[in-house]
């Protein structure tokens, strides 16, 4: 199964703020869904994502609820530099997501720092994730268009997907972040990728 994401992003937009209860009920209801693969929170500044300013605390509830699961859950979250990771790591976390942007002008509006900045940061976080046997998961956004940048050369996108392998992410998650993609542009990546 893939990630679902819905607990994370899912909410992190929403102007009502779920508590850790309906979260973590919310969450329960996925894996009686049969979905095995949630990232749960993200440990990101409260100041810029408050929907997710609990996310500690969801993670440690779901994660000590494993037992009561019919099924084992793979909980993940997603954190953008060190201090996440280590939050992460700290409440047993053993997956987590890194994200960023082929395009510049979102790169800096969406993580506040540019695309060379996100891959420092992104380094230190495999770097230390191998070391603790924490899997890395990499998003990439903006990968057709951008709202402020405009359509995405495939080159362009290359590019970046190529620098988060090299980081050594197991998987990458490829996003049409403003769904502007068409059948053609993506036939044109794929046929990059493969």
């Amino acid at each position: 199964f893939p990630v679902t994401i819905g607990v994370c992003d899912g909410l992190q937009n929403e102007a009502v703020h779920l508590n850790v209860e309906q979260r973590v009920e919310f969450a329960e209801r996925l894996v009686k869904s049969g979905l095995t693969r949630i990232e749960a929170g993200a440990f990101v500044s409260p100041k810029w994502v408050p929907q997710m300013a609990d996310s500690a605390e969801l993670l440690t509830q779901l994660i000590t609820k494993k037992p009561s699961l019919k099924r084992p859950v793979r909980w993940s979250a997603l954190v953008l530099n060190v201090h996440g990771y280590e939050q992460a790591k700290t409440v047993g976390v053993k997956d987590v997501a890194i994200f960023g942007a082929v395009s510049e002008t979102f790169s800096q509006k969406n993580i506040n720092s540019s695309i060379k900045e996100s891959f420092e940061r992104f380094q230190h976080v495999v770097d230390l994730a191998k070391k603790d046997k924490i899997k890395v998961r990499g998003y990439v956004s903006t990968v057709f268009g951008c709202p402020y940048e405009g359509k995405i050369s495939v080159k362009k996108a290359m590019k970046i997907i190529e620098r988060f392998f090299d980081l050594g992410v197991y998987e990458l998650s490829i996003g049409d972040t403003i769904g502007v993609a068409t059948p053609k542009q993506v036939a044109e990546l794929l046929k990059e990728l493969k």
